[in-house]
């Protein structure tokens, strides 16, 4: 690939002020560079290069130590790559008078008592101590603006600072909670408004906790992606799509993604911007199984250069793929190897052996003839089955009404039933015993 080629496609991550920009900026912009550094070949040198200058933009020397390492492994005799001791120096310094100058405020504010002031200094310290990369610190500080949170407004923007500093640390369940901290207290039309940050958060939560349905759920649900663009330091409208495309199309099935999907007037909007999910997704509706997992195959290279779809990846094609296969199999009773192997398999490869694998875990309900070369679907003999289910029903009912006749019988006879005193405990009798004979000791003493 030429230089020019690799600025080209570097500019979309680079660019600050177009829509390219804008889906990387924040301090997800960050970790983005690092991870195409880190992960692709062409674009390994300029992407490290842009991170490198991202992170001296900030005031977080860890992360510009995170760069440095990588690129002075990669490209040792780029300018980049000499450690710029510096700016780590005065970085440092300033970094460490910041902080101090924001405690002493912070002290003054307490002293005045003055709960407006103290919140402002609490998040003032907070967002320093999340700008150099101490999110432990951050996040504790954040936590403090609670008490002194006197509005519906800071509430929430407290619950959106504590949400931003557990998805750069991953803390997927926290992420959960928090959200549903901040969706509780607010009114319906607030409730609305939040509806795209809520569905957002949540969806990235989910799918970090490999939940892929109720992930697809959460982005299916995100609404206008105009409303969505303002929160693109967590996700972009693109990633929104690309996000629920990919979960819906592992875990819903057809009707649902013919539904929930293609027809949902609200997530078209999102489509439209990455018209290849779109086609993905049509194609499966559609029964061309091997065209839909063409097109997710031509994008796995840019998926696996997305920080929170990365490591989801090969489970979610893993999904997919088992999908494509078992609904393409569906309508027969009996497949020939060779159909499914020009179907699915790469030229030269046979499908047998991830068949093999689909039977044994129970996605795959059929069983291979190796000496025809046959994939046999296996029916159960519906005879069996709805006289297995009328005996179990059968049972059902029999204990039902067994144990109705035994309340019956209580009640008819006026009994009670008690449970077993606790172990170790006396009963209220020996106690009551015990004490009275205390009791009469005590006064026999006295008269002595």
């Amino acid at each position: 690939m030429a230089a020019d080629q690799q600025n080209h496609i570097l500019a979309f991550f680079t660019a600050m002020e177009n829509q390219g920009g804008h889906i990387v900026r924040g301090r997800t912009r960050f970790p983005r560079l690092l991870l195409i550094g880190q992960s692709s070949v062409p674009l390994c040198v300029d992407a490290l290069k842009a991170a490198i200058h991202e992170a001296k933009r900030g005031r977080d020397i860890q992360r510009y130590r995170d760069a440095w390492e990588c690129i002075r492994i990669a490209a040792p005799s780029e300018p980049e790559a000499q450690w710029d001791e510096a700016w780590v120096a005065n970085t440092d310094r300033q970094n460490k008078m910041d902080t101090h100058r924001l405690e002493t405020e912070l002290k003054g504010y307490k002293n005045n008592l003055v709960k407006e002031s103290i919140r402002i200094g609490h998040r003032d310290l907070g967002e320093h101590l999340e700008s150099i990369g101490d999110l432990g610190g951050a996040i504790e500080t954040y936590t403090k603006m609670r008490p002194d949170a006197s509005t519906q407004y800071h509430i929430l923007d407290v619950g959106k600072h504590v949400i931003g500093i557990l998805l750069q640390r991953r803390d997927w369940p926290s992420v959960l909670a928090n959200v549903s901290k901040v969706v509780a207290g607010n009114a319906d039309e607030d409730q609305k408004a939040l509806q795209p940050y809520q569905k957002m958060v949540s969806g990235l939560a989910h799918l970090g906790s490999d939940k892929y349905y109720e992930a697809a759920r959460c982005f299916l649900e995100v609404g206008d992606p105009l409303v969505c663009q303002q929160h693109n330091d967590i996700a972009s409208p693109n990633d929104v799509a690309t996000y629920g495309g990919l979960t819906a199309l592992a875990s819903m099935d057809r009707a649902e993604l013919q539904t929930r999907v293609l027809e949902s007037s609200s997530f078209r909007n999102f489509l439209e911007l990455e018209p290849h999910i779109r086609k993905a997704i049509s194609m499966f509706v559609n029964g061309r199984y091997s065209a839909c997992l063409s097109i997710l195959e031509s994008y796995r290279a840019d998926y696996m250069l997305d920080i929170y779809l990365c490591q989801h990846v090969p489970l979610l094609f893993s999904q997919i793929r088992n999908k494509c296969i078992v609904q393409y199999f569906v309508p027969f009773s009996c497949v020939t190897l060779e159909s499914m192997n020009a179907a699915f398999a790469k030229p030269g490869e046979s499908l047998e052996a991830e068949l093999v694998r689909m039977i044994k875990s129970g996605v795959l309900k059929a069983r291979i003839n190796t000496i025809d070369k046959l994939l046999v679907a296996v029916s159960t003999d519906p005879r069996i089955a709805m006289q297995t289910k009328g005996l179990e029903t059968a049972r059902k009912y029999e204990k039902e009404a067994l144990e109705r006749i035994r309340r019956m019988s209580l009640a008819a006879a006026d009994l009670e039933v008690k449970g077993a005193a606790k172990k170790g405990l006396p009963s209220l009798g020996d106690s009551w015993m015990d004490e009275s004979k205390r009791q009469a000791g005590a006064g026999d003493t006295a008269m002595t």
